[in-house]
């Protein structure tokens, strides 16, 4: 399985504390409510050892830990532990909906933070000022993040193999390698791409990949064709078979022609990737006039040397990429605060530091009105709000805080 969906939630945050010091002989204690814990985090890492995405198809959720709140003595809430979803090297992140990439898990330890924790809420010791000695509020915890994704598999190989269905490929591989594929004599046998490593006389190992049969088309989406040309786009090398039996009626020249423009059209720089190309079913060829490498998978014809043209542009492809001993660690962007109008009129204010500036244990407390209209004014909400239109009565939500605005606020 090469592509899957999968829905994250990271951890909710705790909540702050309101508490305040009762001790013997001290009428008035100060404030000393703790912070509520940091919630967990959901993140993919690329790992070597996963092989396919198998895992997900019937789990689909991964759902971590929330934070603990806070306490009294300044007793702060414990965190979430963060929570490492494996996916193999290769796996590309999309947005669900939109199909936009969020990130690329090539190398193995590369990391994606798919879903950010919420924070937790500081107590009302934190609240403590000149001006506010008694503060009866806290902070509530944020709520974790949690979205549907997509995961899609593309393989990492030195050579793949192309051709038109049922020339040949699915029994090469087979012949040349380990890997079992399933092999019959129909079009689309080969649903799922087979990898098999390669292991040459000097000891060289390369990874073939078997990509499921192009068709005329492909590039559009015709036969699975997307699916499949994105197995194609990290190879090293490319081996193009073409049929020499004629088994679908065409000449090798017009199976080239197809393959060619299909890989183009997926990708331009597909076509300036080294090939090795060659006629398959050598051993029962119609087509004496190709001039070119001919192989047959049953007799052994031509592999030897098909085989050495690939592990020397496999070698000269890997001496061009530099190694690399670092991990890419992906995060979200930055939260940026911004205003949107429904479409019954009211405003809605976007951003997690807005949606924090609300998010009291007690909101009917002067203190806390006073030190979230504050809040919002440092972020800007206001000015933005004025910028965007609102008026006297308009109702505005940030987050589940909802309220109607009024220009002395």
């Amino acid at each position: 399985m090469d592509e899957c969906n999968i829905n994250v939630k990271a951890g909710d945050g705790g909540a702050g504390c309101v508490s305040f010091r009762r001790e013997a002989h001290v009428s008035q204690g100060g404030p000393d409510g703790g912070d509520g814990g940091r919630g967990g985090s959901v993140w993919l890492v690329a790992d070597r050892n996963v092989a396919s995405l198998l895992a997900f198809r019937d789990h689909p959720h991964r759902k971590t830990e929330n934070g603990a709140h806070g306490s009294g003595q300044n007793r702060h809430g414990a965190r979430g532990a963060d929570l490492e979803v494996k996916v193999p090297e290769g796996t590309v992140v999309l947005d669900h909906d939109t199909r936009e990439p969020l990130a690329d898990l090539v190398h193995h330890g590369d990391r994606w933070e798919a879903a950010a924790a919420g924070r937790g809420g500081r107590g009302n010791a934190r609240f403590l000022t000149n001006r506010r000695r008694a503060p009866k509020f806290a902070e509530q915890g944020e709520h974790g993040e949690e979205r549907w994704l997509r995961l899609e598999l593309k393989l990492m190989a030195d050579v793949a193999i192309v051709g038109l269905p049922n020339v040949g490929k699915s029994t090469f591989i087979s012949r040349v390698s380990a890997a079992k594929p399933r092999i019959a004599d129909y079009p689309f046998t080969t649903l799922e791409p087979n990898l098999g490593v390669v292991r040459m006389g000097d000891g060289f190992e390369m990874v073939l990949a078997d990509i499921p049969g192009l068709i005329d088309g492909a590039s559009e989406g015709k036969g699975l064709g997307h699916r499949f040309l994105r197995h194609v786009e990290r190879a090293r090398v490319l081996l193009v078979l073409l049929d020499l039996s004629q088994w679908g009626g065409q000449t090798p020249e017009a199976q080239l022609e197809v393959l060619l423009h299909e890989l183009g059209a997926h990708r331009p720089e597909l076509l300036d990737r080294p090939r090795v190309i060659a006629g398959s079913r050598a051993d029962i060829a119609v087509d004496a006039s190709f001039d070119g490498l001919r192989v047959s998978a049953p007799t052994g014809e031509g592999i030897s040397e098909i085989l050495g043209r690939l592990a020397r542009l496999v070698e000269e492809a890997r001496a061009h990429v530099p190694p690399t001993d670092t991990v890419t660690i992906h995060r979200p962007a930055g939260d940026q605060v911004s205003v949107e109008r429904f479409d019954d009129g009211s405003w809605n204010v976007v951003g997690r530091p807005a949606q924090r500036a609300v998010a009291l244990s007690d909101l009917t407390d002067i203190q806390a009105l006073d030190y979230a209209r504050d809040r919002l004014r440092q972020l800007g909400v206001l000015k933005a709000l004025v910028r965007a239109g609102v008026a006297d009565g308009d109702v505005v939500h940030i987050g589940e805080f909802s309220f109607e605005y009024e220009e002395d606020l």
